[in-house]
């Protein structure tokens, strides 16, 4: 419970500071964002629960990426991650989830993820801010990426990357766990 009330603080500074960075107020980054102002409050005063799809709105409302809203200050020039210390950031009802592993600095920074995609299970995204571009490469399974409605199969050992400020979702297919390496390439802005 410690930890998830340390990360609610920084994810609420962090907001509040992108926020400040970009001269928006609450009512502007809300209209901006589809967030409603009294959730922007809460969340700035560390309190509620934002889902996956609130944080990845709000980031992409002020240029950065979802995890210069989640992570502390600066670690050391080396990071090393595992996957167990990361707690997913969306879960599936079937037990589908998404990882945001790290992402580097820089002015166009990257973000890496590991999802795992259970057969018929779909995540479904809003379009991004123009320049964002994703590229997922399946280590292990099938899926299916639709990108404007299109369905473009994947499988292991193949990788795919698209312009992400498309409307787009990730399907699990086949008849076991689809495990992919996501990467999402931000425009070069303020981080």
């Amino acid at each position: 419970m410690a930890d998830a009330q340390e990360a609610l603080r920084t994810l609420a500074h962090n907001v509040r500071a992108a926020r400040t960075r970009a001269g928006l107020s609450l009512d502007e980054l809300g209209r901006r964002a589809k967030v409603s102002k009294g959730a922007l409050v809460a969340l700035e005063k560390a309190q509620g629960n934002p889902n996956f799809a609130t944080l990845v709105r709000l980031a992409d409302t002020l240029g950065v990426s979802v995890s210069a809203l989640m992570e502390g200050s600066p670690e050391q020039p080396v990071r090393v991650v595992s996957a167990d210390t990361v707690m997913p950031l969306w879960r599936g009802e079937r037990g589908s989830e998404a990882r945001l592993m790290l992402t580097t600095g820089g002015p166009a920074a990257t973000e890496l993820w590991r999802w795992t995609l259970e057969p018929g299970e779909e995540y479904h995204s809003h379009p991004h801010q123009a320049g964002v571009v994703e590229t997922v490469s399946v280590t292990a399974g099938e899926m299916v990426l639709v990108v404007d409605g299109a369905e473009h199969p994947v499988v292991a050992g193949q990788t795919a990357t698209f312009d992400a400020d498309h409307t787009h979702t990730y399907r699990g297919s086949g008849t076991g766990p689809c495990h992919l390496i996501m990467t999402v390439h931000l425009p070069p802005g303020p981080a």
